[in-house]
């Protein structure tokens, strides 16, 4: 399920054995699978795309670097039913 995101901190990727690539601040698409989660982007005319191993992703979300919109995670609160 793809889901609306915000980058809101320091949120990286790597290109094969290059150094680490930091993801502009701002809006972004989040697909989550149980091995990664690809973040999707615009900056400007450019589109990004890029995978991230799903430790680091829940890493950033956790570190609120990467905020999921509409979700329990991203406001900080629990639905205690």
């Amino acid at each position: 399920m793809i889901q609306s995101a915000r980058i809101t901190g320091k949120v990286q990727y790597r290109e094969g054995d290059g150094a680490n690539i930091t993801i502009r601040p701002g809006p972004c698409e989040v697909e989550e699978t149980p091995l990664d989660a690809t973040i999707s982007w615009t900056d400007g005319e450019t589109h990004g795309s890029a995978a991230i191993p799903i430790a680091d992703y829940r890493g950033y979300v956790s570190s609120k670097a990467l905020q999921i919109e509409g979700s329990a995670a991203a406001s900080g609160t629990r639905n205690n039913k």
